[in-house]
């Protein structure tokens, strides 16, 4: 859908802003070496392709597949994890009590059915599997369920406590039940077991490894963790363990990390990949074209945000201390960037409209958007202008960005720094290594840094653990009361309508607040080789390889 932008302002500053994001991207050409980018006159045509199904085909069983990656992932812990990258990997190794499927639905995996929640909602039994075997031979079942879960909320520096809810407490009733008591209801809990908080780790190798458990994982899955060399590649093979181990049909899956667009795309047609995630929407329409390739596409439930630090000083997670900015210590400083910007002129500008502007983390296709999540702040540089000459700052107000450097990042990174310069402000890019900027963003060492989400199918995984007070991703140090109120009751009702109305009003005050101001949503875009299937991505922006797997070639050629 396309969000609207108001015609107070925004016409007078739209044909400057027009000049200055043209400008932008020719400056980016000039650094990345790339061509001019100029608005295009219509969006091409989406249309979601979340797998290649390996259908009538005649599978080549075995072989080496090579994926690759975009960013190298961090460590290999669900526990600790924040990396997209690092779920790719991790999809093929830990598998979780559930998934999502095609459709956005809920799935049981090592769970067999979806929970059994009493009707006060505060005790929640989870049946599982009986026939499955960590790689390292120790058995599956309900104990360690439990150990796993407990680990994710105590373990320092866990990123899943917060996902998981106010747990009271947490039992085996039996080998293949588990049950968890709540202080209050909480309603996300299978959507939040449905990604790394669901991911079930041997305890043996949690006892014997620690909090050095993610060098070496030992999960549940089609294939075991082999080796990594840092900055190069990540191996994992087939277990022979896996409880459906006859569907498997790959000895072995590398992950190649290769950061350039260009690159990937080159070892994609060169045939050294038969995977490449994140497709530049400057390679994609070429690539459609080409014969032995094909696209997947899909929509994202995430977005790409511009987070500010407004009190971030002692680290991720922790009480929130002061920074002495205008930009962290004022409201109106924060409104007046976000006003700064003209989302949909930029998307279309720098990503050939393949993406779409995003102003909420409440993604327009979800069950919870409202009219209020979807609202977009108003489009006003002259306004925003404004606002800085009331606030007392001096023009052009400076911020510094942090960034990655990959092409197309620094490409938008260019074309925002010039559109803000018409309300008054003036950016610093500085590129940055993407998993530093990881690094960097829990440490709260930034004034301002662009980075995404991929999404989760729940609102709550989101909006709470980087929104409320302490969250395990709040990594601009934001605490609003009022945000922490409405997002916690969110949680405790099912209603679908009722706890869409709560995140509109909890979107509402985020964007008087403007802790983190949300830029665009992406298109995940894969692309493959026509000599494997199997393969599937979905709107949660993972792509999947447990299933896939060479095929002969057939006598149709193209995608």
């Amino acid at each position: 859908m396309q969000h609207p932008i108001p015609t107070t302002a925004a016409s007078a500053g739209r044909g400057r802003a027009a000049g200055l994001l043209a400008a932008a991207a020719l400056l980016v050409a000039a650094v990345t070496a790339c061509q001019p980018i100029q608005p295009l006159p219509a969006a091409p045509v989406r249309e979601d392709v979340t797998s290649v199904p390996i259908g009538d085909a005649t599978i080549r069983e075995g072989g080496e597949l090579v994926m690759a990656l975009s960013a190298e992932p961090d460590k290999l812990d669900p526990t600790t994890s924040s990396s997209l990258y690092t779920r790719y990997v991790m999809q093929t190794m830990c598998q979780k009590l559930y998934d999502i499927d095609a459709e956005g639905d809920l799935v049981p995996q090592l769970a067999t059915a979806l929970p059994e929640i009493s009707d006060d909602g505060l005790t929640v039994t989870i049946p599982v599997r009986t026939d499955a075997v960590f790689a390292d031979g120790v058995p599956f079942d309900a104990d360690a369920v439990r150990a796993t879960l407990e680990r994710h909320l105590k373990l320092e520096g866990s990123t899943r406590k917060s996902e998981l809810g106010p747990i009271a407490g947490i039992r085996a009733i039996s080998a293949d039940r588990v049950q968890i008591t709540y202080e209050r209801p909480f309603a996300p809990l299978t959507a939040a077991l449905a990604d790394r908080a669901g991911m079930m780790l041997s305890p043996k190798a949690v006892e014997e490894k620690g909090a050095d458990f993610g060098a070496s994982p030992v999960c549940v899955g089609p294939f075991r963790f082999v080796d990594r060399v840092p900055q190069t590649s990540i191996t994992v093979e087939r277990d022979p363990l896996y409880y459906d181990a006859e569907n498997v049909h790959l000895d072995s899956i590398t992950y190649r990390i290769i950061t350039d667009a260009n690159i990937r795309a080159a070892n994609l047609r060169s045939g050294d990949v038969q995977v490449a995630d994140t497709i530049s929407p400057q390679d994609i329409d070429a690539l459609l074209r080409e014969d032995g390739v094909g696209v997947l596409q899909v929509g994202s439930l995430g977005y790409q945000g511009l987070t500010v630090n407004v009190g971030n000083t002692d680290g991720v997670g922790e009480a929130p201390g002061t920074i002495g900015t205008p930009l962290a210590q004022q409201e109106a400083v924060r409104m007046a960037l976000s006003m700064a910007i003209d989302r949909e002129a930029l998307v279309n500008t720098v990503f050939n409209s393949w993406f779409e502007p995003a102003c909420s983390p409440v993604s327009p296709d979800s069950p919870y958007a409202s009219a209020a999540s979807e609202a977009c702040p108003p489009f006003d540089p002259e306004g925003a202008r404004k606002l800085l000459q009331d606030a007392g700052v001096p023009t052009p107000y400076p911020i510094e960005m942090q960034v990655t450097n990959t092409p197309d990042t620094l490409r938008y990174a260019q074309a925002l720094q010039a559109a803000v310069a018409d309300a008054g402000f003036r950016l610093t890019v500085v590129p940055v290594e993407y998993s530093t900027l990881l690094d960097v963003q829990s440490q709260g060492d930034f004034e301002a840094l662009q980075l995404g989400w991929s999404g989760r199918i729940d609102p709550h995984g989101n909006m709470f653990n980087f929104l409320s007070t302490g969250g395990g991703n709040n990594y601009s140090g934001y605490s609003n009361p009022a945000v922490d109120d409405l997002l916690t009751r969110a949680a405790q009702i099912n209603d679908v309508d009722e706890r869409a109305a709560l995140y509109g009003q909890a979107v509402d005050a985020v964007q008087q607040d403007n802790p983190l101001i949300y830029l665009y949503r992406q298109r995940s875009l894969t692309a493959y080789s026509t000599g494997i299937a199997g393969v599937e991505t979905f709107a949660d922006g993972v792509v999947h390889l447990s299933g896939a797997a060479f095929i002969e070639p057939s006598s149709e050629s193209g995608n």
